[in-house]
């Protein structure tokens, strides 16, 4: 790694826990093959003192801009003095750029990295059912994109049924064509079966979902980058069911992110 100096950008991600993150690995090994002079260092930060710590970040004036992660991506919209209608439509932002003034620009990247990601793996969304477990930032921008991206009908579940609601409300304003349905823990029925919460990042995690309703012409995707074999991965397997970690939606998300936070010598 390049020796950080006074002249070093800084670029931050913010999460809690942070333990598992990805990000920080993946975006300096690319700004040390471009030559960057700059560094992504993780910022362990509770939800209750995100405000406080996102006001301190305007007066960081060599930080160029940070990737926010659970359980932030919600929260932070309001935090910022621009967000792109993208982002303001999906109600979360993942991507956020300083500029000089110390004004923050959002914006939400986790759904055309996650739609790439299926496409790089040779899965095409395009007309097939979706069934979608969560409605929290990430699962919005997911849901958004899979809309977008022409799928045949999408199911939402969730444990608190209003952010259920609220998101297919939402998604018939904009993609009035899809058929959006409320769902139970039964992915019965769905070509594509999708984890979009944070369920499976710690041990003894409850499932997301009724694995014993998964059947072996499902695929079951994941957003969950570590552990890269999740507990409803393992079980998916077992079901015969074909399955896509949560790997390559980050790897998609690097480019985007990159060129949105000015990640450039």
């Amino acid at each position: 790694m390049t020796a950080i100096t006074g002249h070093t950008t800084i670029w931050g991600i913010l999460a809690d826990p942070i333990h598992h993150v990805k990000t920080p690995q993946a975006l300096n090994a690319m700004m040390h093959e471009r030559g960057v002079d700059g560094v992504m260092i993780p910022l362990h930060v509770r939800a209750s003192d995100l405000d406080t710590f996102v006001t301190g970040l305007r007066s960081m004036r060599n930080l160029k801009g940070f990737v926010v992660t659970v359980p932030h991506k919600t929260a932070i919209v309001d935090l910022c003095d621009e967000v792109s209608d993208h982002a303001r439509a999906i109600g979360a932002v993942n991507t956020v750029r300083r500029e000089a003034d110390g004004r923050l620009v959002g914006e939400m990247l986790d759904g055309a990295g996650f739609v790439s990601g299926l496409r790089q793996g040779g899965i095409d969304p395009r007309g097939r059912s979706v069934y979608l477990s969560g409605a929290g930032g990430a699962a919005n921008a997911i849901a958004f994109a899979l809309a977008e991206a022409g799928v045949s009908r999408l199911t939402i579940a969730n444990r608190t049924r209003a952010k259920s609601q609220d998101l297919q409300q939402r998604l018939a304003k904009h993609y009035p064509a899809v058929p959006v349905e409320i769902g139970t823990p039964d992915p019965t029925g769905h070509d594509i079966v999708v984890n979009a919460t944070s369920l499976g990042l710690k041990d003894g995690d409850p499932l997301p979902l009724d694995v014993d309703r998964l059947s072996a012409d499902q695929i079951v995707a994941e957003i969950i980058m570590q552990p890269e074999i999740t507990a409803l991965l393992a079980a998916a397997k077992k079901r015969g069911c074909r399955t896509h970690p949560g790997q390559p939606m980050l790897a998609c998300q690097l480019e985007l992110m990159a060129a949105f936070m000015e990640m450039h010598p």
